[in-house]
C-alpha cells in the first residue's frame, strides 16, 4: 500500500517518468529492506517511511532545479544513497558521484545502483576534502553545519554556470537555519512544504548557496 501511495505521489510530482524510471523507483523499497537487514544504513523507523523521508525528500532538490544533461553532481555524506540515488534515477543524463567515509554505506549504495542498472552513478569511500574533481552542484542531506560543509567542498565547484541557479551547494535541511546561515547572507531557502503536502516536509528546506 505504501508503495502504491508513493508511486501516485511521485507520478503526480514528476509526470514525465519513463517506464524504466518508474520500475527503478518501485524497486527501492525491496532493495533497501533487503540490504538494511544485512547492513543497517536506515533506521528501523524510517525504513517503513522510505519513500517519504528518503526518496521524496531527496527529490525535493529536483523541485528547485532541473539538472541539465551532462552536468556533474557530487553527493557528500550520501549514507545509504540519499539524495544521490533518487536524483540519479530522475536525471539519467547527469553524472553523479556519491561519497561517504563509511565503507559499509558505500557498499550498499553500489549494490543498489547495480541492481537498478544505474550507469550514471559512481560511489566511493572518500572524504570530500580529498576529492580532486569539480562539479556543477554539490548536494547533501544535513551531514554537518553549513560553515563546515563549505570548508569541505571549497574549490570543488565549476566556475562557469549553465543552469538558472548559479553553481554551488543544494543542501537539504530542516528547522530554523537563521543562526547557521548568518555568515551566508546570499543563501536562498526554498520550503519543501510549498511542493509536498505531507507533514514531514513542514520544516524541511532546500538551501542554495552559490560558490
Amino acid at each position: 500500500m505504501l508503495k502504491i501511495q508513493f508511486m501516485e505521489e511521485i507520478l503526480k510530482q514528476f509526470p514525465n517518468l519513463t517506464e524504466n524510471q518508474r520500475l527503478q523507483f518501485e524497486k527501492l523499497q525491496f532493495l533497501y529492506e533487503d540490504w538494511n537487514a544485512k547492513i543497517n544504513v536506515i533506521s528501523r523507523k524510517d525504513i517503513d517511511e522510505l519513500y517519504t523521508r528518503h526518496v521524496l525528500h531527496s527529490l525535493g532538490i529536483a523541485k528547485i532545479l532541473e539538472f541539465k544533461s551532462g552536468s556533474k553532481v557530487m553527493d557528500v555524506g550520501t549514507g545509504g544513497g540519499f539524495p544521490g540515488i533518487p536524483l540519479a534515477i530522475l536525471f539519467p543524463e547527469v553524472d553523479f558521484y556519491l561519497i561517504d567515509v563509511i565503507a559499509k554505506k558505500i557498499k550498499v549504495v553500489n549494490e543498489v545502483a547495480k541492481a537498478l542498472e544505474l550507469k550514471n552513478l559512481k560511489a566511493e569511500q572518500m572524504r570530500a576534502e580529498n576529492v580532486k574533481s569539480d562539479f556543477d552542484f554539490i548536494v547533501s542531506r544535513a551531514v554537518t553545519n553549513m560553515p563546515d560543509f563549505v570548508l569541505w567542498v571549497n574549490g570543488k565547484v565549476k566556475k562557469t554556470s549553465k543552469h538558472e541557479l548559479q553553481n554551488g551547494i543544494l543542501y537539504l535541511k530542516g528547522g530554523d537555519l537563521s543562526e547557521e546561515l548568518k555568515s551566508f547572507p546570499k543563501a536562498k531557502l526554498y520550503n519543501l512544504s510549498d511542493y509536498f503536502s505531507d507533514e514531514f516536509f513542514e520544516t524541511k528546506k532546500v538551501v542554495h548557496l552559490a560558490l
